[in-house]
């Protein structure tokens, strides 16, 4: 209870939430005057009021390049940029200084009186660090003040002193490449920026094995290695914004990505221990720490030996005979430690395995356990070389004093200035789990900061177990969190200012970011942890990955409303997404970064997947009664309803999950996620075709003798470009899409009494599908399909003919294209485009019909195009086309909805100026000769999307958005 103790002479007796807590004091944080209490809550669509002026000409050397990379690449709305058109009706400009008055670790930011002219705020440094910290303390003053009661005199005139005392000489960011997925060195730089204006002073890119190793082939292979050149150009990066860049490797266990391969196979131990004591092994660790330290301008060095569990239990013992597991690992260390030693690094290990091998026992509980001490086992052995440090870590506890505790019993092994790890839940599920993420660190920096448990260098990690699933920039609160903490002597961090600091530094609203960690909340249940296994739930992995049919999990949740839950999220957040989209287009006119929250676009990953959640839970639950009950017709109403919108959805979250992990990681790795969404999504569509067969009392073999209706559903257009466009793609005013097929394809009961229902009643979402592919099964057909036998309007409408004693068929399906597609053995196909605002472009359409074994690609020329507002004349072009299967057109592009199958809708590469949707962009897009990244980098709003699709795509781009996809002229 010391720890808690020293909380109470600080003055802390509130809440332990981290995020119920007392404003920090001006002795020890932010000056009071720079953080009033919030009067107003600012709107994403509220006009920036101030920007910083940063004075890069006059900067001091040391600073310069950093701040130049800050201010030009940092998606925050607050700098001011003289290429940028700026609005802000007021301009603070900001200039720092190097002084020798200022403490090491200190920074002092003051206004200064220019009189009439425009304020000017000096920051006062002694470390660059400070200084780059100190800057997003200024940015988060212009939003407070903002949030004045008085803003505008807040405003003109700001009055304020801003000084922090850092708590740590070492403030330490861990960044997980080696789990699936690899940083991007563009994604690293991202990080690193916000690292600077935190207060960061050190990252460690983790790396099994993923980096380049001379005469070593295997390491990186497949897996994304950073090269020699990138981390070289991470390491300059991190110089210019006061960064110390070290690598953190692996010299005894975790190698089995290497050890795997046959030519490492003598050196193993076991298949993830590397085999010590071996003369070969020491020669490979030599090769190894001598890669990864050469390109970097540190002299520390992170050598691992983690959870290196069997060491010395597997080959070791087979050749030299069973020995104690404790003497095994610090032998192996000194001699690693030697190697080190002659390259001048000093190195640094986790400590987990001292204390389990010492207790014989495996398990972190006994890493854990307050009553195991190894300094009895080490006495018995030469000891622990005296410059290595010792990095304890923790991330699961909430109490002070277990910290507290076991920081003493490392110091106890002789080593004087221990680190304290702690962790940002980003691990086993796929978005940061910010509550016990704040709880977790706000014991860990307690305890590092009392008296009885004071450390000099923390560190705070970022782990990718099981897949990397996680987008790891959501861990930024966490880091902020962390920041703010190191650089304050208080216990606790004042939740105005944590909103304030997120909206300033990062871009986002941490309002809105928490509410994205409920997707891993319990509804009706308080205690979102485990008390035995201090383990926070991640319930949305879960339930996304489980097989819809058994769904196992089922039974667990039942007494839930999950889907209440899960819908509520989606909603907030797929808003909160397409608001930090779409007010860029209106905020301020040319200027790509004056959106209040840019970073809220990142809350459209757990928007999708809390709709996915939304749908497959209680899937199981609500199929089984009407199955139980023999009502066929109930059940293929919950088919249709649910599990058809659940299909689409899935798509969804996959095809922007995809596209975030080539935005931020290297493209190696995705493959294993993908092979999860495959699976998936197969087993989505074997139980859909299921429940419609057994509904429909049609076996699988109608099925796959019946052809598919040509469905090409799902175009709409960016929200951004088109906002009065309705989200709801079966509304009225939108473009129909019909497709006809010969009579003889359709089975009797198409044509039966359901003639009378309406495009509207149609819901959203993909095509039924056969056994061979996507399309609309035509068994029994639903009551909802609106189905008309119109000969005779065909011919009015499209002047297509058939041919005696065949009939067609037209299928009406409410989505916004219209097109006609035909069988082999009808001549002619019709468009009519009824929504005059739609800019179309012809496209390409592969269609495989029950005459015609292998799909077929016909393309038709776009100058066959007739833009019209209800019909096409009779002597349309399309009478005279020459294109036996199928004509059709592709209105902003479509995308085939069910994989490979009768439709896929490829679009046009380029499209006419007066028709391209992006032409009126104020960002040179027209200009096919521009760079292509330098132009999608040019509309924020735009970029997550188009760069994926950018980069795998060889003859067109896309913009995936939801249910949009539309070509342009890149």
């Amino acid at each position: 209870m010391e720890a808690e103790e020293q909380m109470q002479q600080n003055g802390d007796t509130g809440s332990p939430s981290p995020m119920n807590i007392a404003t920090p004091s001006s002795a020890g944080g932010i000056a009071d005057s720079a953080i009033p209490a919030g009067q107003r809550i600012l709107l994403d669509t509220d006009p920036i009021q101030v920007n910083l002026d940063v004075a890069l000409d006059s900067a001091p050397e040391e600073l310069r390049e950093g701040l130049r990379q800050i201010v030009q690449s940092h998606n925050v709305p607050y700098f001011y940029r003289p290429e940028c058109s700026s609005d802000a009706p007021y301009i603070w400009q900001v200039g720092f200084e190097r002084s020798a008055d200022i403490p090491s670790g200190s920074y002092e930011a003051r206004t200064i009186a220019r009189g009439g002219s425009q304020p000017r705020v000096l920051i006062r440094y002694s470390r660059a660090v400070d200084a780059f910290r100190a800057l997003g303390q200024v940015l988060t003053a212009a939003r407070t003040a903002e949030l004045a009661a008085d803003s505008d005199r807040a405003l003109r005139a700001p009055d304020f002193v801003i000084s922090e005392k850092a708590q740590f000489e070492t403030l330490a960011l861990m960044i997980d490449c080696s789990r699936n997925g690899v940083l991007s060195v563009p994604s690293v730089y991202a990080m690193l920026r916000n690292m600077a204006l935190m207060g960061f002073n050190m990252l460690q890119l983790y790396t099994e094995d993923t980096y380049k190793v001379a005469g070593e082939p295997f390491f990186g292979y497949l897996r994304g290695g950073y090269t020699q050149d990138e981390l070289r150009a991470i390491d300059n990066y991190a110089y210019s914004v006061g960064i110390e860049v070290v690598p953190c490797i692996q010299t005894l266990g975790h190698l089995g990505q290497i050890l795997q391969w046959p030519r490492f196979a003598g050196l193993r131990d076991t298949n993830e221990v590397i085999l010590s004591r071996l003369p070969e092994t020491y020669a490979l660790l030599e090769k190894l720490i001598t890669t990864v330290s050469a390109p970097l301008r540190s002299k520390r060095i992170h050598i691992g030996m983690d959870e290196a569990y069997g060491v010395g239990e597997g080959r070791f013992r087979s050749m030299f005979g069973a020995q104690e597991g404790t003497a095994i690992f610090v032998e192996h260390l000194a001699r690693v430690h030697e190697i080190c030693a002659k390259r001048g690094l000093r190195a640094m290990i986790w400590s987990d395995m001292l204390f389990c091998l010492a207790a014989k026992n495996n398990a972190l509980y006994a890493y854990y356990d307050q009553s195991n001490n190894p300094a009895d086992a080490l006495s018995k052995v030469e000891g622990i070389p005296p410059d290595v440090d010792l990095v304890f870590w923790d991330y699961y506890h909430t109490a002070p004093e277990i910290y507290a505790r076991k920081i003493q019993q490392h110091r106890d092994l002789g080593c004087d200035s221990p680190w304290m790890a702690s962790g940002a839940w980003t691990w086993s599920r796929l978005w940061c789990y910010l509550p016990f993420s704040f709880e977790s660190n706000r014991a860990s920096l307690t305890a590092a900061k009392s008296p009885q448990g004071r450390v000099a260098s923390f560190m705070l990690t970022i782990w990718g177990d099981e897949g990397n699933e996680c987008d790891f920039f959501s861990a930024l609160p966490v880091m902020l969190y962390a920041g703010n903490h190191a650089y304050t002597d208080r216990t606790e961090i004042d939740p105005a200012f944590m909103e304030n600091t997120f909206s300033a530094i990062c871009g986002g609203s941490l309002g809105d970011w928490m509410n994205a960690s409920r997707i891993d909340d319990i509804p009706q249940d308080a205690d979102h942890m485990d008390a035995r296994s201090q383990l926070p739930s991640n319930m949305s992995k879960w339930l996304l990955w489980e097989d819809p049919m058994l769904s196992f999990m089922s039974p667990q949740y039942a007494a839930l409303d999950l889907e209440t839950h899960y819908t509520q999220i989606a909603d907030r957040l797929l808003d909160c997404a397409l608001s930090s989209t779409n007010s860029g287009r209106s905020a301020v006119p040319g200027r790509p970064n004056s959106v209040r929250y840019p970073l809220n676009r990142l809350l459209r990953m757990p928007g999708l997947l809390a709709r996915v959640l939304s749908l497959k839970c209680h899937l199981r639950d609500k199929l089984t009664v009407p199955y139980r009950a023999g009502d066929r017709a109930a059940l293929l109403q919950v088919v249709e309803t649910r599990l058809r919108p659940l299909i689409e959805a899935q798509r969804e979250l996959w095809l922007y999950h995809r596209s975030r992990w080539h935005r931020i990681y290297k493209p190696f790795g995705w493959e294993t996620l993908e092979l999860r969404y495959g699976g998936l999504a197969a087993r989505l569509q074997t139980m859909y075709d299921r429940m419609v067969a057994y509904s429909l009392q049609q076996p699988g073999s109608t099925l796959r003798r019946s052809r598919a209706i040509g469905v090409a559903a799902g175009i709409s257009r960016h929200p951004a470009l088109l906002p009065q466009r309705s989200r709801n793609p079966s509304k009225s005013g939108d473009i129909g899409i019909s497709a006809a097929i010969a009579a003889s394809e359709v089975p009797d009961l198409l044509l039966g009494e359901s003639s009378s229902a309406t495009n509207n009643s149609v819901p959203p979402g993909p095509s039924m599908s056969t056994d061979e592919g996507s399309g609309l099964s035509v068994g029994a057909v639903p009551a909802w399909l609106p189905v008309t036998m119109p000969d005779s309007d065909l011919a009015v409408a499209g002047n297509a003919s058939s041919p005696p004693g065949e009939q067609v068929a037209s299928v009406s399906l409410g989505w916004p294209v219209t097109a006609v597609a035909t069988t082999a053995a009808t001549t002619a196909a019709m468009v009519t485009v009824t929504d005059t605002s739609a800019a179309c472009a012809f496209g390409n359409l592969v269609m495989t019909t029950a005459n015609q074994a292998e799909p077929t690609m016909t393309p038709f020329p776009q100058h066959n195009f007739h833009h019209h507002p209800s019909s096409v004349s009779s002597n349309s072009a399309f009478n005279n086309s020459s294109n036996s299967h199928v004509t059709t057109i592709n209105a902003l592009g479509v995308r085939e909805l069910g994989g490979e199958g009768d439709f896929w809708l490829q679009p046009a590469p380029l499209l006419p100026p007066e028709l391209d949707p992006l032409a009126g962009v104020p960002s040179g897009i027209g200009s096919l000769g521009e760079e292509t990244d330098d132009v999608i980098d040019s509309i924020p709003e735009l970029e997550e999307d188009l760069h994926c699709i950018y980069e795998n795509s060889h003859t067109s781009l896309l913009l995936d958005y939801g249910r949009v996809t539309a070509p342009s002229r890149l």
